[in-house]
Parts: C-alpha cells; sequence; structure tokens
C-alpha cells in the first residue's frame, strides 16, 4: 500500500497530478508533460524525465514517490507465455500473465493480492485476501512488462501489448475503484491508448459493480459462470449465495451494450462436475437472449482441489450443443500450463498453491537482480 504522506504519482489522475504541480507553483502544462512520462513513456523513475526541469524533479521527490514493483520471478513456457511474479513496496506478490499470439500480444492483469471469492476449483482462491493493488501498482504492471516484452524483442516500445484482460489474481469489481482508475489511463491518449474494444474485465459475478462498469466504461464485461444451478454455483463460488443465477444473468441482460459490446461468459469445464450434455442445455438457456459468447475453458488440473480436467469427448459434445443451438463459443487455449500461469493457477504466497512449495519452480528471490 501506498505509504501515508507523499501520494504514489503514479496512482494519481490527470487532475491530481494538476493540483500537484500546481501546488508546488507550476505551470499546467507540466501536468501532461509528467502524465505522458509516467503513462505513455513509463517511466520508472523522475531522472528519466528529460523535459522537466532538474529543479522540477527535486521538488517532486520531496512531495511525491514514485515505487515501482520489483521483478521477482520470470517463466517463460514452452508455447511463449511468460509468467513475471511482481513484489510490491510492502512486500506482497502478484503474478501477470503475457500470453502471445497471431495479430495479438495480451496480458492478464492481477487487481488484488489474494482474493476474497474462493472459488474451490482456483489456486488464487486458497489465498485468501491480502489486500487491494493501488491504481499505481495495476498500471505498473503493464508498465513493466511492456518495457521487458521491449527488451525482449516481443515488440516496439514504449507499448508492444496490444490487449489487456483483468483476469489475473483478484475480482476486479471488488476493487472498483482502483480498476477504474486505472481504466481510464491505460484508455487515455496521453497514455497507453489502448482500444476499449481490447480490455476485458472479468468478474466472478459481483452483481452491483456490474451496471456502473458498463455505464463508467466502455470495456468488455467477462463473467465467469461455471455452472447452471445454483446449487452446484454456490458450492463451487461462494459468491453465488450473495448473488444467485437470477440476479446474474439478469444484470447480464442489463449490462449497457454500447459500442457493440456483448459478455463473454467463462465456463470452466471441471471433469464429472459441470460438463454433462444436460449442464450444456442449461447454459443455453441461461444465456438467450443476452448478446454474447461462451469461452469453454478445460480445466487446469492443481494438485490438492479435488478436481479434473473434462474428457475429450466431453469437451466436444458440450460444444457441439452449444453450437447446434447456435450459441456463439469456443474451447480457450491452456496457455502457460507448464508454468502454472493458465487460467485458475496463479497463487503467489499462501495456500497449496504458493509457488514457493512447489519442486521445480524458480525461487522467488532470483540470485541476480532482473532489474
Amino acid at each position: 500500500m501506498a505509504a501515508p504522506g507523499r501520494p504514489d504519482l503514479r496512482s494519481l489522475s490527470r487532475a491530481g497530478l494538476g493540483s500537484l504541480l500546481e501546488g508546488l507553483g507550476e505551470k499546467p502544462y507540466r501536468a501532461r508533460q509528467l502524465y505522458r512520462w509516467l503513462h505513455q513513456k513509463g517511466a520508472s523513475t523522475l531522472d528519466e524525465m528529460s523535459d522537466l526541469p532538474a529543479g522540477l524533479r527535486a521538488r517532486l521527490a520531496e512531495a511525491a514517490r514514485l515505487p515501482e514493483l520489483a521483478r521477482a520471478a520470470e517463466r517463460r513456457s514452452v508455447d511463449g507465455t511468460i509468467k513475471w511474479t511482481w513484489r510490491t513496496e510492502d512486500g506482497k506478490l502478484v503474478e501477470s500473465v503475457y500470453m502471445p499470439e497471431p495479430g495479438r500480444k495480451t496480458l492478464c492483469v492481477s487487481t488484488q493480492a489474494g482474493c476474497a471469492v474462493g472459488c474451490t476449483f482456483c489456486m488464487t482462491g486458497t489465498m485468501g485476501l491480502s489486500r487491494n493493488l493501488t491504481p499505481g501498482e495495476i498500471l505498473d504492471q503493464v508498465a513493466r512488462a511492456n518495457r521487458r516484452l521491449a527488451e525482449l524483442g516481443e515488440g516496439e516500445p514504449p507499448r508492444p501489448l496490444t490487449n489487456l484482460v483483468f483476469m489475473g489474481m483478484g475480482e476486479p469489481l471488488h476493487n472498483y475503484d482502483a480498476v477504474k482508475a486505472a481504466l481510464e489511463v491505460l484508455l487515455s491518449e496521453d497514455g497507453p491508448n489502448f482500444s476499449n474494444r481490447h480490455v476485458t474485465v472479468s468478474t466472478s459475478g459481483v452483481v452491483p459493480a456490474m451496471r456502473r462498469l458498463g455505464e463508467e466504461t466502455d470495456v468488455k464485461l467477462a463473467v465467469s459462470l461455471n455452472a447452471t444451478t445454483d446449487e452446484l454455483r454456490s458450492s463451487l463460488m461462494p459468491l453465488n449465495r450473495r448473488w444467485p443465477l437470477a440476479e446474474l444473468l439478469e444484470a447480464c441482460r442489463s449490462f449497457p451494450m454500447k459500442k457493440g459490446r456483448r459478455i463473454t461468459f467463462e465456463y470452466v469445464l471441471l471433469g464429472g462436475v459441470n460438463d454433462s450434455d444436460e449442464d450444456a442445455r442449461r447454459l443455453v438457456r441461461l444465456v438467450r437472449g443476452i448478446p454474447a459468447k461462451v469461452n469453454l475453458i478445460p480445466y487446469n488440473e492443481n494438485p490438492g482441489l479435488g478436481f479434473r480436467a473434462p474428457e475429450r469427448q466431453r469437451l466436444e459434445s458440450f460444444l457441439e450443443i452449444l453450437v447446434s443451438k447456435s450459441v456463439t463459443a469456443v474451447v480457450r487455449k491452456n496457455r502457460g500450463r507448464d508454468i502454472a500461469a493458465a487460467c485458475g493457477q496463479l497463487a503467489a504466497e499462501g495456500g497449496p498453491g504458493d509457488p514457493r512449495r512447489a519442486a521445480g519452480n524458480a525461487p522467488l528471490t532470483p540470485r541476480a537482480p532482473l532489474g
């Protein structure tokens, strides 16, 4: 968390930077310069900001802070996926994942250290919630990834990334204000300038915040569904006891579909649990009338959680039922499974998903600084 007193520059809005600089006796145009250095060029230190006078940089260093996530580990998959473990200023560990595909370079972003939702099939759910990430910590995951990818020759600086998915550690809508603040920066012309069509925020079903997201942003929504009855969904996802399927689906039907948006329903297929033909037929009925597509995700098996991946025949039958009923559905590739970077596998401290407990994983404190 940001220390009390001096504000974190990366967490301040454009207006907040303006107020800070005004208090330092600076002209309004300095706010745009500072904002662009922080968010478009991804500067990690004030010294990099070469067109800001040295005196101003010195005063900024006294009045504010510019903390940076420390790269604790970097692991690469055979499929090109990269998982980074970041250490925050107060020692929390969070993860983000880079997934390259032809014509698309996507970063999966975390919004919390841990997660309070407690989905029983998800490694992050074993951690519990440590705390929310600040807007600056969310934004720095993107900035650090962009800089590292440019170093690795994965694209041209300052922004190799093309797409963002808020599907990492944590429930984004439980940290709504910080996520919204980060989105405003990420979509801004003087920031990274991502297209709203290329940014997706996922939720396990925090109904009250879904409408706010739809009304206050232009990004896309993904809903982690994973079951077609309240009894099963409540056992898999305790959040369903607060907002059961009827309320969740009604929130989806009333979600503002401006600019051609449609909802993505994420459905993790758990072998012998939610992958029957009847489950598929119920899913068709649940999503009927909602502009949507369904991402089917074969479960990535995690030791100690008691679930298994579906058999290939079950997966194919489930998909065929959806497609035969005119539901747009695809099977999502599981990227980075060999480095515990696939869907449901992120867990950086505590619980059985802690990479420090898993044999063969890279240590979280590398022998030499990674920068």
